[in-house]
């Protein structure tokens, strides 16, 4: 199979001539983000910018983890823990960020808060326009967020979840086929196994997607 016949995962703008696809992998810097190869941001205005607009309040050493072949739709914000306020007294009123005395007297405070740790999405994940993400949320391999959608709680492996707050909607497959899908794990398989089972990939069945593992020695125990 020519090289050229399949995607640049290191490849900025996999698109000639559409300036609002980036793959993630070889945009960002932050050393907090990790993004998986062929995850993809479309936004028609300032793609190049994700980790300044869509990865808000990145103050702490919480991490990002995205997996692979993600797809992730204009608007969709990831909220990290800086964005919490302290609770435990009368006011939320953020006195710290201020300076002076203000910091002085109630930095303890802040650098105490809890923490909700890591932000963690699967691989093969689809976010819809202008999904919102909260601090520490781990999102299962498959799963598909509406658009709108505010995810404030974990969402399982191949779930369908919208509102505010997001709720499941459904499930894309029963627990069996969930298994054969998580044992397969074709978004681990070489990107030369990908590109030629691709249309199984996007069309077929978990049966097929695990009898392709199989025959590779691909499927996990």
């Amino acid at each position: 199979m020519s090289a050229t016949a399949i995607p640049d995962p290191t490849a900025l703008h996999p698109l000639a001539g559409h300036d609002r696809v980036v793959l993630l992998r070889p945009l960002v810097t932050d050393p907090r983000i990790e993004v998986g190869e062929y995850t993809y941001f479309d936004d028609p205005d300032g793609a190049t910018r994700f980790e300044e607009r869509n990865v808000l309040y990145a103050y702490g050493p919480e991490r990002l983890v995205i997996g692979r072949y993600c797809a992730i739709a204009t608007g969709t914000r990831f909220l990290m823990a800086g964005a919490a306020h302290p609770t435990v007294g009368v006011s939320t009123f953020p006195f710290t960020m201020f300076g002076g005395s203000w910091t002085e007297r109630t930095l303890d405070i802040v650098t105490g808060l809890p923490s909700r740790g890591d932000t963690v999405v699967g691989n093969d994940v689809w976010f819809g326009h202008g999904a919102t993400v909260l601090p520490g949320v781990r999102i299962g391999d498959g799963a598909i967020i509406a658009a709108g959608a505010m995810v404030t709680a974990d969402v399982e492996p191949y779930t369908v979840v919208g509102g505010n707050p997001a709720r499941p909607i459904r499930r894309r497959f029963d627990d069996a086929d969930i298994e054969r899908l998580l044992h397969a794990a074709w978004w681990d398989w070489p990107v030369e196994l990908v590109t030629e089972h691709v249309r199984a990939i996007m069309s077929g069945t978990p049966a097929d997607i695990e009898a392709i593992a199989a025959a590779n020695g691909l499927l996990s125990a």
